[in-house]
């Protein structure tokens, strides 16, 4: 993974040191202080410590002002980037003192850091889920495939070093594929999408939000995604060693700032979604997929011993096929910054540390007048210009679409819950298998891979359907 010149770095602003201290202007006895921060605005697992910090002026609600900083200013440098390298290499350059990035990104940070003396540290989870889900590949709408097996020999492109790359590794291990199963390249998020819209590749790979949008903007099919691996995936903080050893307040800052941003998008997750697809232009319906209640990614700034040996087993993937240097994990995974910042706010670290719980759909079903409270059941319908109504099951989701629908309503999105990944998806691009045993009240069972609805349907006596099928196959007399 090779390190390019910092100053190539979008927004790239030379400091003198980690953070440049300097006089200010007309304060003989001020100093400022610059902090570079790297984000990942269009990757919405990173939005709650990076664009919602930046637009609502948290990070400079929480930055000490007394003691040593009493007559500190700060200069903060927000630095956008699409992936985790550029990242990575302000790190090295001494640009940027605090990134975020997926998996795999994180361990080459961390990596780099260790073998050029820039050393960085792990001190805080932005989102995860603990099974892979989020990262996916995806075909062109009209493709004839429908799942991994058949890319066999296929062109397939993905983000090299990301947190999907890493997630088609560990598929291609876990099904015991050598790495030229398929002929694979390295495409950006955005090159990726212009060559499946125009059919010049057979699938892309990629990152948190791009196998959930480009389906959503009506062009790709997602056929994988990585909740199969059974892998947990996640995003999080890396700080310079030196920097988190110098300026320690800081970092417990920044944290405190990341977990008010989490409380703030889990308050009125719709509000949330929609000012965050005014910052990032990333689809509302997109990023409430993944971070509304029961969404895909879960918000929890903990380290948790999981997330440290699913690091473990990646390391091993990456060293194996010589992708990355020595990494020290003991010494790059620094969970004292947010153990300190939960002291701080008087909650209990070690109880959140064992917890993976989310915030879940609940509310009552208003068609079948039914309590909300089956996470793997419950569905959700976004009507345009109005509210997120939530519901029972699917069958009662697709009977309030057939009733909102026949009164002229609209829909921004519909969302059910896949039954064999638990992962939320979107109603519209699910398979579903429909009937079984009671002809009168027929199971409708959402699922986001073809043959997953296709074993479902087989073992239980009933037939595969699309969207479009299986909302005629009801009525709202039942």
């Amino acid at each position: 993974m090779s390190i390019g010149p910092a100053s190539k770095l979008p927004g790239f602003l030379p400091l003198i040191a980690a953070a440049a201290i300097a006089l200010a202007p007309g304060q003989a006895s001020a100093q400022t202080l610059e902090i570079g921060i790297g984000t990942q605005n269009t990757t919405t697992n990173t939005v709650t410590g990076g664009v919602v910090l930046k637009e609502l002026g948290l990070l400079e609600k929480h930055l000490p002002k007394t003691g040593k900083y009493k007559d500190i200013q700060y200069k903060l440098s927000w630095q956008n980037a699409t992936s985790g390298p550029p990242i990575t290499n302000g790190m090295m350059a001494n640009n940027i003192q605090i990134g975020m990035m997926g998996d795999y990104p994180l361990m080459v940070n961390g990596a780099t850091g260790q073998a050029t003396k820039n050393e960085t540290q792990l001190v805080a989870i932005i989102a995860y889920n603990a099974f892979g889900g989020g990262n996916g590949i995806v075909v062109h709408k009209d493709s004839p495939f429908y799942e991994l097996a058949d890319l066999k020999g296929k062109n397939v492109s993905v983000p090299f070093g990301s947190a999907a790359h890493g997630m088609m590794l560990t598929s291609l291990q876990k099904r015991g594929l050598p790495p030229d199963f398929w002929s694979l390249v390295s495409q950006s998020p955005e090159v990726g999408t212009t060559n499946l819209q125009e059919k010049r590749i057979d699938a892309h790979g990629d990152f948190v939000p791009f196998a959930e949008l480009l389906p959503f903007k009506g062009f790709a099919r997602k056929i994988y995604d990585g909740a199969e691996t059974k892998v947990p995936t996640f995003h999080g903080v890396v700080v310079r060693k030196d920097f988190g050893e110098k300026y320690p307040e800081i970092v417990v800052a920044y944290i405190k700032a990341l977990m008010e941003a989490n409380d703030w998008m889990r308050k009125n997750p719709k509000f949330a979604a929609e000012k965050i697809e005014e910052w990032t232009k990333i689809n509302k319906e997109v990023i409430y997929i993944f971070l509304g209640p029961g969404g895909v990614h879960t918000l929890d700034a903990t380290i948790k011993p999981k997330w440290v040996e699913a690091v473990g087993a990646n390391y091993a993937i990456l060293q194996k096929l010589n992708m990355i240097k020595e990494l020290n994990i003991g010494a790059w995974v620094n969970d004292s910054y947010v153990r300190t910042t939960y002291k701080e706010l008087g909650l209990d670290y070690d109880k959140q540390l064992a917890s993976y719980d989310t915030y879940n759909v609940t509310g009552t079903d208003p068609v079948c007048n039914t309590p909300v409270n089956n996470p793997l059941q419950t569905g959700e319908i976004w009507i345009q210009g109005g509210d997120i109504v939530p519901f029972s099951s699917p069958v009662c989701t697709l009977l309030g679409v057939k009733k909102y629908g026949s009164e002229g309503k609209k829909f921004n999105a519909v969302y059910l819950v896949d039954r064999e990944l638990g992962i939320k998806v979107f109603a519209d691009a699910a398979f579903y298998s429909v009937g079984g045993q009671d002809p009168k009240k027929p199971d409708v069972v959402p699922f986001l891979l073809k043959k997953d609805a296709e074993a479902y349907a087989a073992k239980n006596g009933g037939k595969l359907a699309t969207y479009a099928e299986v909302l005629g196959a009801i009525n709202l007399g039942q």
